[in-house]
């Protein structure tokens, strides 16, 4: 059973930078690297949908993002650690949020939630002004 923790999440102010990790565990063989697996991140604000904001195939290391993020944001990947990060700068207060890390062994569509089959517990970032 494939498991992941997150951590790295906390308050900055507007303007900083907080780095995410997402250690995976419970892979066999070369699965955290094969060509179909993916990690992604997620974000929450309690009462609204969980949103897409980035994700990585971890056998060649494409990545995309989400408009809101993109050129600030930057996902990236250890596969010796079974471990991806999300280095968020340029923070502002609407990137506040719960940031889940999901996990995907077979994704076609790596902005889709119902792609990934396993989920953090996710960690809190808080952005003020």
């Amino acid at each position: 059973q494939v498991q992941l923790v997150e951590s790295g999440g906390g308050s900055v102010q507007a303007g900083g930078s907080l780095k995410l990790s997402c250690k995976a565990s419970g892979y066999t063989g070369r699965g955290f690297s094969s060509s179909s697996n993916a990690v992604a991140w997620f974000r929450q604000v309690p009462g609204q949908e969980r949103d897409w904001v980035a994700s990585i195939y971890t056998g060649d290391g494409r990545s995309t993002y989400a408009d809101s993020v993109k050129g600030r944001f930057l996902i990236s990947q250890d596969n010796v650690k079974a471990t991806v990060y999300l280095q968020m700068n340029s923070l502002k207060v609407e990137d506040t949020a719960m940031y889940y890390c999901a996990a995907g062994r077979y994704v076609a569509d790596p902005t889709k939630r119902v792609e990934f089959e396993y989920w953090g517990q996710g960690t809190q970032v808080s952005v003020s002004s």
